[in-house]
Parts: structure tokens; C-alpha cells; sequence
């Protein structure tokens, strides 16, 4: 179901909780949002669409990633960027890393590593960012 952007800044500046079993149709409620959006929007974390629980979906060069629970564990190569939100009005510079390793669960709650360079690397980083409270 798509659902509508949260722009609650109190809201969105609360860290978000463990997600699980439970919380898969947040999951699938994220995702379709995120492709209802795809004009505007490369990534959205749970807290976007009013769930606190630790969910992010990307839309990694077409390829749409869902993931649960996902931690950066590894990173390097940092560099300034400058980031929009659909959650905030404008742009606000923030500090990246253009290599990382994350550690995440599927929708079948399986653990995977994986590494991400350039853009997909900045946008679940940006939406991490939102899953601690931290607004850009």
C-alpha cells in the first residue's frame, strides 16, 4: 500500500526500533511507496511512511533492495555531498563514504553482507541517517 510522506521533524528525529516477522508488511508498504515516487526518490527509511522500525528500500540503478535491520560495518573513501530529501524542504550538505560494507536482513529475515560504492553507497547511508533520527 502506498503511503504518505511524513514531514514531522519531531517524528522523523526518533530512532527507530528493531524490525522483524512482524513487520514485513511495513516492509512491503515501503517499497511500493518508494516506487510510487521513483520520479523524486532513490531510497525512503521506514519513519518516512509513519513506522518506526528499521527498514530501508533502495532503488539501486533499477534494481529495488529492501533491507531489515541494516548497519554499515565498514566503510571508507569519505567525501561531502549534498542531499535532497523528500521528508524536508531543500538540500543540506552531509559527510559520506563512497565504500561500504552493510550488514542487513532480507524479507525472508536472512542475514547478507554486502558492499556499495558511489550513489547506491550515499543513499543507504542518507536513509540509515533517518532509521538513527539524524536528518540531513
Amino acid at each position: 500500500m502506498i503511503r504518505e510522506i511524513v514531514r514531522d521533524t519531531i517524528f522523523l528525529s526518533q530512532k527507530s526500533e528493531p524490525a522483524g516477522k512482524d513487520d514485513l508488511s511495513s516492509a512491503e508498504d515501503l517499497l511500493d511507496t518508494l516506487k510510487a515516487h521513483s520520479e523524486q526518490c532513490v531510497g525512503m527509511a521506514a519513519n518516512m511512511i509513519g513506522v518506526k522500525k528499521t527498514i530501508i528500500a533502495i532503488n539501486d540503478c533499477g534494481r529495488y533492495t529492501v533491507m531489515l535491520n541494516p548497519e554499515i560495518v565498514k566503510f571508507s573513501e569519505p567525501y561531502e555531498a549534498e542531499e535532497g530529501c523528500l521528508s524536508l524542504d531543500g538540500t543540506r550538505k552531509a559527510k559520506r563514504y563512497n565504500k561500504i560494507k552493510v550488514r542487513y536482513q532480507n524479507e525472508a529475515l536472512e542475514a547478507h553482507f554486502k558492499t556499495y560504492t558511489g550513489f547506491t553507497a550515499e543513499i543507504i547511508q542518507h536513509e540509515i541517517d533517518h532509521l538513527s533520527g539524524i536528518l540531513i
